[in-house]
């Protein structure tokens, strides 16, 4: 982030996109969404993982930290380069909500499909298999499809991701190998046209890097010295949080921690490759759960939730070293100090998100009024209610009390606004306050930009089912987005 330039950023994943697939993808919407953005003097376009979804169809639980989402590679597309029939695009439309079951089902056999006619001699293709910089992925899915369960379930030889096993299901199962191959290079070359497309208008990605890897991954099966295991690869310890604002059992993510000791005696090889990955594939780099890397809270793996975990040192600073460019701290959840020192010494800027701020407290540092310029201010984050959504679950006399807040907020830092008796009054004012404030970068979600309710909202942390479905039906326009590009300008962002 540029430190003299104030800028204006949207969240809104490639999932959340409008479309007739199913989900939201890099075709003709994204090019089109962006389109609005630089329209609007939107600088920043901020998503969340483009990684392959796992559990819970999640994009922090993938199956390679560095995969491209085989959901996102638009159809259309593929129907151009005559991979697909007009017939097949037809039949794979898909309009209603977001289904990830009807996806897993129906999407990969439209996947073969175009596989079926992909020109495996192609010299550019041969050139990314032979890079081999999904090596691990296409041997992990391979593995999957053949064999299924968890790598822990394999036969021992592929289990330990020996090489002689590793060498014989490549070549026992090499079209297998070869489709999984084939997703990864069509996603990144549609992802890499629409960031050039998306850099061409003078918007920064903003990408997202979950800072620990799923347990059931290729990471932990290609990489298990680096994670606290067992001599049988079952986990002994796995991340979580404590006790907070949005679990009162904490949140038992079930990931395996890191072994930092390893790491740090392989000078962190394995975990700069992947944040340099991540800096050549986005702009800018949001990490996620920040702290984990000055302590990390652990819990036995056996635990039925979060709370008799123990904090543990991390690597801290010396993890950047090395590392140049833009990177932005989720420094979210319990404050012990240490996080504050840490953000510090790395002069990455933190994030603070307008929810968290009306508690009637006036040192909330999530308060506009308490920011140093050094900051990325959100109304709300992808694991929060929208505005609007939790505005109207108020009660009547909460929402007053809330009102009176926001109110006193608002006269602190000079905005002259009327609060109605509707959410969508504070949605206006959530959004303004954000572009307003000293934060250097504002980011809005789109569902906060749109003053949608709660039925749209991204994320509930610790509910199983039912997360990561917020789709646009169109995409926006109209009054909302020439408020957005008014107060953009307004507010010299």
């Amino acid at each position: 982030m540029d430190r003299k330039m104030r800028a204006s950023g949207v969240l809104c994943h490639i999932s959340s996109l409008p479309g007739k697939y199913g989900i939201g993808s890099l075709g003709k919407p994204a090019y089109q969404f962006a389109r609005v953005l630089h329209r609007c003097g939107v600088r920043y376009w901020q998503i969340l993982p483009l990684t392959q979804t796992g559990y819970g169809d999640s994009p922090y639980q993938s199956v390679s930290c560095t995969s491209g989402n085989p959901y996102f590679i638009d159809l259309e597309l593929l129907q151009k380069q005559k991979l697909l029939t007009d017939e097949e695009l037809k039949a794979a439309r898909h309009t209603g909500a977001l289904d990830y079951g009807a996806l897993y089902s129906e999407r990969y056999q439209t996947l073969r499909k175009a596989f079926s006619r992909f020109f495996f001699d192609d010299p550019a293709f041969r050139a990314f298999v032979k890079e081999g910089r999904h090596e691990d992925y296409a041997l992990f899915m391979t593995a999957k499809t053949v064999y299924g369960g968890s790598f822990c379930d394999w036969e021992d030889d592929l289990k330990y991701h020996r090489p002689d096993a590793l060498e014989a299901l490549r070549t026992e199962h090499h079209e297998e190998y070869l489709f999984w191959q084939f997703l990864q290079y069509e996603f990144e070359l549609q992802w890499s046209a629409l960031k050039a497309y998306c850099n061409e208008l003078g918007i920064r990605i903003l990408g997202d890097m979950p800072l620990y890897c799923a347990y059931d991954s290729a990471d932990v099966w290609a990489n298990r010295m680096l994670f606290k295991l067992d001599d049988e690869l079952k986990p002994r310890k796995v991340a979580g949080v404590p006790p907070d604002y949005f679990s009162e059992k904490g949140q038992l993510w079930g990931n395996p921690v890191y072994d930092w000791e390893v790491q740090k005696a392989t000078g962190y090889a394995w975990w700069r490759a992947r944040l340099k990955r991540a800096l050549e594939q986005f702009d800018a780099v949001r990490i996620d759960h920040f702290r984990g890397i000055d302590r990390y809270y652990e819990v036995d793996a056996w635990a039925e939730d979060a709370i008799n975990g123990t904090w543990q040192n991390g690597p801290g600073k010396e993890l950047f070293e090395g590392i140049d460019g833009e990177i932005i701290a989720e420094d979210l959840g319990t404050d012990d100090g240490s996080v504050r020192a840490f953000l510090k010494s790395t002069g990455f800027p933190g994030m603070k998100v307008l929810l968290f701020a009306f508690d009637g407290e006036p040192e909330n540092t999530f308060l506009p009024h308490n920011y140093e310029e050094n900051c990325v201010c959100y109304t709300g984050t992808h694991d929060n209610d929208t505005v609007a959504g939790y505005v109207s679950a108020l009660s009547s006399e909460d929402f007053i009390m809330f009102r009176s807040r926001v109110a006193q907020e608002l006269e602190r830092i000079g905005l002259i606004l009327t609060l109605g008796k509707h959410s969508k009054s504070i949605c206006t004012a959530f959004c303004r306050m954000a572009l307003a404030s000293k934060a250097r970068l504002a980011v809005l979600p789109i569902q906060d930009i749109l003053c949608l309710r709660n039925d749209c909202r991204m994320n509930a942390p610790g509910t199983p089912s039912g997360n990561w479905q917020f789709r646009l039906h169109k995409i926006p326009g109209g009054r909302a987005m020439r408020r957005l590009k008014k107060y953009v300008k307004k507010y010299e962002r």
